[in-house]
């Protein structure tokens, strides 16, 4: 059987255009260890670019956009060596740049790029793939308007798909038709931020031809990139995202961003059509039931910008569907996984056996190693079956009138109180332990052990107010001396002057990029988790129902989610206040709060952690009576 399998293995790479390495044929892909080998010239590559025809006409001016690909691929490719191909679709070629070091695209006299942002060129082109680097509808070269991650935007990138695989049109520069004739039609998305959303949306549209993506630092939702349960973080934002990715003079496209001013509801902060049309989980256009490609997902718990619930949720739901998938999980800020200290020869390696596998059918064992990789602390990571944590216990803790919080429920009668006031985090979980009329905060003693969070926790109040709506803040804080990774400066890393290279280079393209070191910083304290959510959306995000004044309702939101150890004599703090001045826009509103504790918690998804940093199984350890935690024998589990 071991000689049956490896037989049809050779067969199904050579039915790809994959050659293992004891084979002679030329032109070739060559394999050695799993891993496609660097046999293809990168400087003598063919560097062009043509127009693919969307179906869209986003900019109302009578034609389909077209959309601009510069194409960079081995010499040797064509009908004979059909190669497979690596999108990084983007909005940021001419305005922000990519990557750490801002890189834009460069084109020569004949409008070729001869730098293409990013080493996945520099790396993959010599190994046998092709690298697109995709101008999003209505940016840099294409035609048409942005969309803030809307219909053109999403059709834009399957119609590059579909060319690929024979199903859309594509021009020259001089208006003659090319096909894609050197390609297996087989592609992988990739990239970070919008880039990456692209790809999340493209999969959700069920292309076919799409085989795997790689989105890093991602959005799902844009709701949830900028909404949290009804309470807005920006006003008029996609708008003026689309404006800033739109070099083009700003009349042109001036119709379509006031479309946008006037559909997304800022007047009321919930979920409209406007909404829908940019969920790629469960939208119109894009549903994650359409998703047929494979996902490695890279997002960071601290990211700020793009949200962490906008990877959990779309993590879950995949997993739902079966939807074959790997996962990297950082501490830092909106940061790259090749910018992860001590990180980049492994993510360049893994990326390496991904694309392989998934675009070439290479037989390795990227889909055998553990399905995720966490990051713990600045400087250790650990391996695990699945995120969250499959080891966690879902433990119930409960707020007190004293200012405590432990696992016994309040007693009758207990309430706690306080002014929808806005303010900053940091004035919330200040002083914790004194009375502030803004804000109702509640605290551990001293934990017994280590605690590590993984997952979403659950913020569940019984609560009256004496007006129709408030917004609400649920903070969950580390309070003690420790030091954490500085994710709030620059984003948690530092930018050295060595580089290290991957890939081939050329006079116009360099394949080497600095490295970075981890920001640390010392803090009395950390805020873990935050969620929002405004009380009139507590049973639907689409159609609010303000709470009777005076009477008590269940108000029950998720924070968002997280990876994080509580040390060992370290104290865990609930915080609940008003609107919050660091994340969000809005207003507060001044309603008086009033918690009935007895009936409120908030429930945490906990990991026990051993003294050498392992999970401890739920099976040898339970929580137990009033903040009682039973532990098997000393003999068995060290802490």
């Amino acid at each position: 059987m071991p000689q049956l399998r490896a037989v049809l293995t050779t067969l199904a790479m050579i039915a790809m255009g994959v050659t293992p390495a004891h084979a002679d044929t030329v032109p070739s892909i060559t394999v050695e260890s799993g891993r496609t080998q660097p046999v293809f010239s990168y400087a003598d590559a063919v560097r062009e670019h043509v127009y693919v025809e969307s179906s869209t006409d986003s900019d109302s001016d009578g034609k389909p956009d077209r959309v601009r690909v510069d194409i960079i691929r081995p010499k040797e490719s064509g009908p004979a060596l059909k190669v497979p191909v690596i999108i990084d679709e983007s909005p940021y070629y001419d305005n922000a740049g990519r990557g750490n070091e801002a890189e834009r695209k460069v084109y020569d006299s004949a409008g070729n790029a001869v730098k293409f942002p990013l080493f996945y060129d520099n790396y993959f082109v010599p190994r046998g793939y092709a690298v697109l680097n995709v101008d999003m509808n209505g940016t840099t070269k294409s035609d048409g308007c942005p969309d803030g991650g809307g219909r053109a935007d999403v059709l834009g990138g399957k119609a590059v798909v579909d060319w690929l695989n024979g199903r859309a049109t594509a021009r020259r520069s001089d208006g003659t038709p090319v096909t894609a004739d050197w390609t297996t039609g087989r592609t992988a998305m990739i990239g970070k931020s919008y880039d990456g959303t692209l790809a999340n949306a493209v999969a959700a549209t069920g292309v076919e031809g799409l085989e795997t993506i790689v989105p890093i630092s991602a959005i799902s939702s844009w709701y949830k990139y900028q909404r949290s349960n009804g309470v807005i973080y920006n006003y008029d934002y996609m708008s003026w995202l689309t404006n800033f990715v739109d070099t083009d003079p700003d009349s042109k496209c001036a119709a379509v961003r006031a479309g946008m001013d006037a559909g997304d509801g800022d007047d009321t902060g919930d979920y409209n059509p406007f909404w829908a049309e940019r969920d790629y989980a469960d939208g119109p256009l894009t549903d994650v039931s359409n998703v047929h490609a494979s996902v490695f997902a890279v997002h960071t718990v601290n990211d700020l910008n793009v949200k962490p619930d906008n990877f959990s949720k779309w993590w879950q739901a995949l997993a739902k569907r079966g939807v074959p998938r790997k996962i990297w999980v950082g501490q830092y800020q909106h940061v790259d996984p090749f910018d992860f200290e001590g990180r980049r020869d492994l993510w360049v390696d893994t990326l390496h056996l991904w694309f392989d596998h998934w675009l070439l059918g290479v037989n390795n064992n990227v889909m055998r190693q553990p399905r995720a990789d966490v990051q713990t602390s600045a400087n250790r990571w650990i391996t695990q079956r699945d995120w969250p944590s499959p080891l966690t216990l879902q433990v119930p803790l409960h707020p007190a009138s004293d200012g405590s919080l432990g696992l016994t429920p309040a007693g009758r009668g207990q309430t706690a109180a306080f002014t929808d006031t806005r303010q900053s985090e940091e004035a919330m979980v200040a002083d914790v332990g004194t009375a502030d009329p803004a804000r109702a905060a509640f605290t551990t003693g001293p934990l017994p052990l280590d605690l590590r969070l993984s997952g979403t926790p659950v913020v569940d109040l019984r609560l009256a107010l004496d007006k129709p709506t408030s917004n609400l803040t649920a903070l969950l804080v580390d309070f003690g001396e420790d030091t954490r990774i500085d994710w709030r400066r620059g984003q948690g890393i530092t930018t050295t002057s060595e580089e290290s290279c991957h890939g081939e280079s050329t006079a116009d393209d360099d394949a080497c990029y600095r490295k970075v070191v981890t920001n640390v910083a010392s803090r009395p304290l950390e805020i873990v988790a935050r969620g929002w959510i405004d009380v009139q959306n507590r049973n639907s995000l689409s159609h609010p129902s303000p709470l009777p004044q005076g009477s008590y309702g269940r108000v029950r939101w998720e924070t968002l989610p997280q990876d994080y150890i509580f040390k060992k004599g370290h104290r865990l703090s609930l915080v609940i206040a008003g609107t919050d001045s660091t994340y969000s826009g809005e207003a507060a509103t001044g309603a008086h709060v009033t918690v009935d504790l007895a009936r409120s918690s908030v429930l945490l998804p906990l990991v026990l952690t051993g003294i050498n940093g392992a999970d401890v199984p739920h099976d040898i350890a339970r929580w137990q009576g009033p903040g009682q935690l039973v532990l098997p024998a000393p003999e068995n589990v060290f802490f």
